[in-house]
């Protein structure tokens, strides 16, 4: 494991350099002059594109350590796609629509490839079978199409993929939380798995993720020399979706260790709901923004950030079930709790700058 991810650091961080000039060479950069983003924090010119080393690393060190299978195929396929949509956006800003739709096209191909969640634990005991609804079909030989499964795989991989790239907007941030994410989802594959792919495989491949964003993270961290922009973002989200579905009872898992992120984005969409916006579109007011606003400065957001995936990680080791649950809504109501105080500390504050 620690060989693998080794070599994935590496190469993301060698192929980090060349991939910053090749950045600024093909513009793509955001220019707060030239491209406005309400979500934005940085000042100046700031290369994007932080995907591509990302990728050539997960691609290059999945050929070498994981051997290849229809299941592995479909991974680096459908992480090439979103690298090439991220390319795109990270040039012109695509669409959020058009980002999303995109988003559910990929997750259907991975699945589409045997990628699917057959069944998930009950917190309260046993198992939640999702595949007892399935069509045979025989086209270049005989397979199952689990029609609940799998279509609870795409809505899962594509609310990964998005929730996850929204939690990139400070520096260091992303690829801090996703190396521990991985890295946890590692550990834990090493009980059983429940697809065509053994459990070194998937333990490997965890690794491979976690040294990649590791890798980049020198390069992002404050003050950055490149962001990872949409590539980056939504690969780390649809990559960590995957890994938590390749084995047992990880899906409960990645929602604890990721609890801040889908915190975030639901809270997220409940405020745009409510202020009558679109939800695909940015805006100001992520929880990484509001601890901006109270003074955090963008180095101590970025290691709050790995210090609870951390802590949440090697919680996941030891908490079963229920326990779970309750402590992600735990951190759901200290969370809620802490946003509503930043919220009035705010309308203080204007009150009394209008006085």
């Amino acid at each position: 494991m620690i060989p693998t991810l080794v070599a994935a650091f590496l190469i993301s961080f060698l192929a980090t350099v060349p991939t910053i000039f090749l950045a600024k060479k093909l513009n793509l950069v955001t220019d707060v002059k030239k491209r406005y983003h309400p979500a934005r924090t940085h000042l100046g010119i700031i290369p994007r594109g932080g995907g591509i080393p990302i990728y050539l690393s997960i691609f290059l060190t999945t050929l070498i350590f994981i051997p290849l299978n229809k299941i592995v195929i479909g991974i680096l396929l459908g992480s090439f796609l979103l690298l090439v949509l991220g390319l795109f956006d990270d040039h012109g800003d695509i669409s959020p629509y058009v980002r999303f739709f995109a988003n559910l096209l990929v997750s259907a191909i991975v699945i589409g490839f045997g990628l699917g969640i057959p069944y998930v634990s009950n917190p309260f005991g046993g198992v939640i079978h999702l595949d007892t609804w399935k069509i045979p079909i025989d086209f270049l030989g005989k397979h199952s199409i689990w029609i609940l499964a799998d279509f609870l795989a795409i809505i899962w991989l594509t609310w990964t993929t998005n929730m996850v790239n929204w939690s990139k907007g400070v520096d260091g941030q992303l690829p801090g939380f996703v190396a521990i994410t991985a890295i946890f989802l590692g550990l834990l594959s090493q009980r059983f798995t429940t697809h065509d792919i053994s459990i070194q495989s998937v333990t490997l491949l965890s690794f491979i993720v976690a040294g990649s964003y590791l890798g980049f993270l020198p390069f992002n961290f404050y003050p950055q020399k490149i962001m990872p922009g949409y590539g980056a973002g939504a690969l780390a989200g649809f990559l960590l979706g995957i890994l938590s579905i390749l084995s047992f009872g990880k899906i409960g898992t990645a929602v604890l260790i990721l609890a801040i992120p889908m915190i975030d984005a639901v809270y997220t969409i409940i405020r745009r709901l409510r202020q009558k916006k679109s939800i695909f579109k940015a805006d100001w007011g992520h929880f990484h923004h509001r601890l901006l606003e109270i003074g955090w400065g963008k180095r101590r957001i970025a290691i709050f950030y790995w210090l609870i995936s951390l802590i949440l990680g090697i919680s996941s080791l030891f908490l079963k079930g229920i326990e779970k649950l309750i402590a992600f809504a735990t951190i759901a109501l200290v969370l809620l709790f802490f946003i509503l105080i930043i919220n009035r500390m705010k309308k203080t504050v204007k009150i009394e700058s209008e006085e």
